[in-house]
């Protein structure tokens, strides 16, 4: 059964100034499946090449995060707390200069943790 999803491409900004972005990772919900996951790559080298005194460990850490609020985990605190779909909503609003969301995007699935690979390949690398 195809089920709609919802999906946001994180971008690590290692200049807000430049506005150059690297894609980092995908966030996908799909209500329907009672589905939220978040897929990454950091590759440190093409993060170094935008700005050579980038912490990546800050940006591992911060995707981490998105990691351990998608699962529900405690030590996300209260956004962890929340259902999938407020999860989403939270990872999906800006709120770092680093480590920003893009725009939200959508399509149908019949295996969320199957298109949110598909989409990390695609999309991240």
């Amino acid at each position: 059964m195809r089920q709609a999803y919802q999906y946001v491409v994180l971008r690590c900004v290692p200049r807000p100034d430049r506005e150059e972005f690297l894609n980092v990772g995908v966030v996908l919900h799909c209500q329907a499946a009672d589905f939220l996951d978040v897929v990454c790559h950091v590759d440190a080298d093409r993060l170094r090449a935008l700005h050579a005194g980038i912490d990546v460990e800050q940006v591992r850490e911060a995707l981490a995060f998105v990691d351990l609020v998608c699962a529900g985990d405690e030590r996300a605190g209260e956004a962890a707390r929340q259902s999938l779909g407020q999860r989403f909503g939270f990872l999906k609003a800006p709120r770092s200069t680093v480590l920003q969301p893009g725009p939200v995007h959508g399509g149908v699935t019949e295996d969320p943790a199957r298109q949110l690979e598909h989409l990390r390949e695609r999309l991240v690398g």
